[in-house]
């Protein structure tokens, strides 16, 4: 039976995690993920799960240990960070292209320098092209929710690649809200039990893994990835629809809203969207402005197909990126101009909300308005445009 819970994005994932029962989970602690380890330690010292819990000397080791547990047939998480995440960089490559089913949450924060504890996405951001499938939280009961299934979808047999479940910083992290929670049974049901048939740790038909490889095979591996990232959308699909038979609570690769009649549709990742789905209401309603938000939840593998089909109706798109690329735009620009190559709708970045900047409800009816102004002066230019950002 489902209950009715106070929890924070934090706890909401440790919640998650405590149901799923890993038996590897190696950590360690940065803010803003801190609490959300802190919080998991406790169920082990109380015996509420039986994880093996390594306490390693840096996020480097934890990755490095979460790869070894998966590869010799453990089920196995770890959670972090920002500077943490930037830590791992050589081994969550080598999680994904080994084909881990690792599940991680990763609490959004900048990173340095200078120093700053606070949310954007530029840790995920720098990683997106590590071969991990990306889930964004709008709130916590997303951040539990697909902590769920991120083990189903990480384990499927047509995947068999790590998941990096995304929540912001401080925003979600920190924050108290109500949520359902699963009973534990039907949790430990709905992800079953992991079945790796290629697991290292055989000792009677022991095996070297990893090895050095060349030109002559390196291609092969790396298109491998390629092939199951491909089969990815199709299993998130399945394990959302499922997942919603259990909870009525339906997950996809995007959560369009209001989208249907738009002409002004902005496109975001995590909490912000949010607060564009108020201003949308508000605007609707207050100037007849006919807005639409975009949810993605699913960044990695990109829903191309699936995000041009909700954006083909709308007069003009804006973007709101919470990192930086140094170039033309942020991350989500780039990837969304590359699908919609051809189309001649204009799209308009704002990039937002760098090192925990807030964006305020206001701030975002100042976006939908001025993608309005542009839409009907024919101006769209600058592309790119920085919001809140002080002169």
């Amino acid at each position: 039976m489902a209950e009715n819970v106070a929890l924070t994005g934090n706890d909401s994932a440790a919640y998650a995690l405590r149901q799923i029962n890993p038996d590897v989970v190696a950590a360690y602690p940065i803010t803003p993920q801190t609490e959300l380890m802190h919080k998991f330690a406790a169920y082990v010292a109380d015996g509420e799960v039986d994880t093996e819990l390594v306490r390693v000397e840096s996020e480097h080791s934890a990755m490095s240990a979460t790869v070894a547990a998966s590869l010799s047939g453990a089920r196995a998480c770890t959670a972090t960070s920002a500077n943490g995440l930037a830590l791992m960089w050589e081994i969550l490559y080598i999680a994904s292209s080994t084909r881990c089913p690792i599940v991680m949450p990763v609490v959004n924060r900048a990173l340095s320098a200078p120093i700053n504890i606070h949310c954007d996405h530029s840790d995920t951001m720098g990683a997106r092209d590590s071969g991990w499938i990306q889930l964004y939280s709008e709130n916590c009961q997303e951040a539990y929710d697909n902590a769920v299934q991120a083990v189903r979808i990480a384990e499927h047999p047509d995947v068999r690649l790590p998941v990096m479940v995304c929540l912001d910083g401080f925003i979600l992290s920190h924050t108290l809200e109500g949520l359902e929670v699963n009973d534990d049974q039907d949790v430990k049901d709905f992800i079953g039990t992991l079945d790796r048939p290629d697991s290292l740790l055989n000792v009677d038909d022991p095996e070297t893994f990893g090895m050095f490889t060349l030109q002559n095979y390196y291609f092969e591996f790396k298109k491998q990835q390629v092939d199951a990232m491909e089969k990815v959308p199709a299993v998130i699909e399945q394990v959302g629809q499922e997942y919603g038979e259990l909870t009525g609570r339906s997950y996809g690769l995007l959560d369009p809203y209001r989208c249907e009649d738009a002409d002004i549709i902005l496109v975001g990742l995590g909490s912000t969207t949010g607060t564009a789905k108020q201003a949308a209401d508000d605007l609707r309603e207050e100037e007849g402005l006919k807005c639409g938000v975009l949810k993605l939840r699913t960044f990695r593998p990109f829903p191309a197909e699936q995000v041009c089909r909700v954006l083909s109706g709308a007069d003009i798109t804006g973007v709101l990126d919470r990192a930086v690329s140094f170039g033309l735009g942020g991350p989500l620009f780039h990837e969304l101009r590359s699908a919609r190559y051809g189309e001649t709708a204009p799209m308009i970045d704002f990039i937002y909300g760098l090192g925990g900047r807030d964006l305020s409800l206001d701030n975002v009816k100042d976006i939908f308005r001025s993608l309005a102004e542009a839409r009907d002066s024919g101006q769209t230019e600058p592309t790119t445009r920085f919001v809140g950002v002080r002169e």
